[in-house]
């Protein structure tokens, strides 16, 4: 069920429509209905609709202008004019707002329900364009990229290795959900007798003719390396691993006249362990010397498995500076407890030490980007000790970083909304005082800092905004013996007849009444 806001100055017409119109039929919901653009802006900030149904023409806020604001608060929701058959070309004017139908009055209401109907199957293509989950194929490629980049921690879903075989099915990468498969990454590099890489995306071609023979799998190129997911069983892999490096190298240097050097990753039995392979066989390749004329390297080979490598150092580190920034306290502990107890064996200080200098160095970066404070800085110093001295401290550290990074933003944010209360109650009668402007001149991001004021002030820039200007007009109306149209403009308002709507609805009585209301009292002491 979609929700819809009806806007239009004309009552009669927008209770014909909300009243005549079956909505829940046709799959909406009327959440809301405005008089005039403002209200119109202000519900669909409120409201949030699916779809805003408006006339193009509006006091106050003109279409155009109206479809320009709904974009920077609420770019989701789709806009249908009711415009007169001389504004349609008027109406065009705003195609790049998220304008999703044109409605010609006079409109009648069998002709606006099959409009809506239409808007409906519009607003349906949408979701589901968007929602990957509802598509029954996606592109592999967009698959295996963050299979093989991104690390998948131990703080993810419990069911991420079910979820990425549903999905590598439903790329095609594999036929079945089975668990028999395991999978293993090539690293692939080919240089000329200079030393010179002259690996291109060609090479793609040229592997997947040889991997094709011996093993499901999926190539692509990225810089200077061709990278190949490998998917067989534990046998076929026992059996043909080594010929289908060994075809690669062979061919490259007889059919291309280049040398190639490929590094290979140990085998993995689950897809959450790509990434760890991808790493493994990029750290193999790195063995290659430029001198020899081909290599092939198993990272097996080169360098022993410990219960926490090395080489993946950079993905724990990675998680823990995550869980500081916005983890909870108990997160971070229990990720941190998880890791030392997987430490546990041979080598555990060098594997700490290593940890604290990479550790130390990313907390540095962290802390200093949001707060002042130098007390922690002082302990960032490596420690002699037992396993449980140097656990107890890398503990301490991280549980203070995170919470000197909670103060900080915390305080960070307070700042802010300081700043632009500042500039709203310095400069409430610049006309063109806005969220946009406000939050470019505090070097901040709109949505950040609309979120921010309304978590920390507990209404949006336009609700403070508001309620400054007409705190402000309310004292020069009881106060002084200006003109309306002068107080108006004293307040930001350019339209003094906007300005009359906003004092009204602010304070329940227009500008004019307020005055007569407080001179019959005077007149009656």
């Amino acid at each position: 069920m979609y929700t819809v806001v009806v806007a239009d100055d004309e009552e009669e017409l927008r209770k014909a429509i909300i009243r005549k119109v079956d909505w829940e039929s046709i799959g909406f919901q009327v959440i809301g209905e405005a008089e005039n653009g403002i209200e119109a802006l202000e519900l669909v900030e409120k409201k949030e609709p699916d779809l805003l149904l408006t006339d193009i023409r509006m006091p106050f806020v003109s279409g155009i202008e109206l479809a320009r604001q709904v974009r920077e608060i609420r770019p989701t929701t789709q806009i249908a004019f009711l415009s007169g058959f001389d504004e349609f070309s008027y109406a065009q004017q705003a195609i790049q707002y998220n304008i999703i139908s044109y409605l010609l009055k006079p409109i009648s209401m069998r002709d606006l329900t099959e409009e809506l109907k239409n808007i409906k199957k519009k607003i349906d293509h949408i979701f589901e364009e968007f929602d990957l989950r509802k598509q029954e194929k996606t592109y592999i490629h967009e698959f295996v990229l963050p299979l093989l980049l991104d690390s998948y921690g131990k703080l993810d879903h419990p069911h991420r290795e079910e979820q990425l075989l549903e999905q590598a099915v439903a790329c095609g990468l594999v036929r079945s959900k089975s668990n028999a498969l395991q999978y293993v990454v090539l690293a692939t590099m080919v240089q000329d007798g200079e030393g010179v890489n002259r690996t291109a995306p060609e090479l793609v071609h040229s592997v997947d003719l040889i991997l094709k023979k011996y093993a499901g799998f999926y190539s692509f190129y990225m810089e200077g390396r061709v990278i190949s997911l490998l998917l067989a069983t534990k046998g076929a892999f026992e059996k043909y691993l080594h010929i289908m490096v060994g075809d690669i190298v062979q061919s490259t240097e007889r059919i291309l006249g280049l040398h190639c050097h490929i590094g290979v990753s140990r085998i993995q039995e689950h897809f959450t362990g790509c990434h760890e392979a991808y790493n493994e066989a990029m750290n193999a390749l790195g063995y290659s010397n430029t001198k020899e004329k081909s290599s092939i390297h198993y990272i097996a080979d080169e360098e022993r498995v410990t219960s926490l490598d090395l080489s993946t150092m950079q993905d724990v580190v990675t998680e823990l500076e995550n869980l500081i920034r916005g983890g909870s306290r108990e997160e971070l502990q229990q990720y941190l407890e998880e890791l030392f107890e997987g430490m546990r064996g041979e080598n555990v200080q060098i594997k700490l030490k290593f940890l604290m200098m990479q550790m130390f160095s990313s907390i540095f970066r962290i802390v200093c980007a949001v707060t002042d404070e130098i007390t922690l800085m002082k302990r960032l110093t490596f420690v002699e000790g037992s396993y449980g001295e140097m656990k107890e401290q890398l503990i301490s550290v991280c549980l203070e970083a995170r919470e000197l990074v909670n103060a900080g933003k915390k305080k960070s944010s307070q700042i802010m909304c300081e700043q632009a209360m500042y500039l709203i109650e310095k400069e409430y009668a610049d006309p063109a005082l806005s969220l946009v402007g406000v939050s470019g001149r505090i070097n901040v991001s709109p949505n950040y800092l609309s979120a921010l004021i309304k978590k920390e002030a507990g209404m949006s820039f336009v609700d403070l905004l508001t309620r400054k200007r007409m705190e402000r007009a309310r004292e020069l109306v009881t106060g002084t013996s200006m003109k309306v149209r002068e107080i108006a403009e004293k307040c930001g308002y350019n339209d003094q007849h906007y300005f009359s709507y906003c004092f009204k609805k602010y304070c329940g009585i227009s500008p004019n009444a307020m005055r007569q209301q407080i001179g019959e009292q005077q007149e009656g002491l």
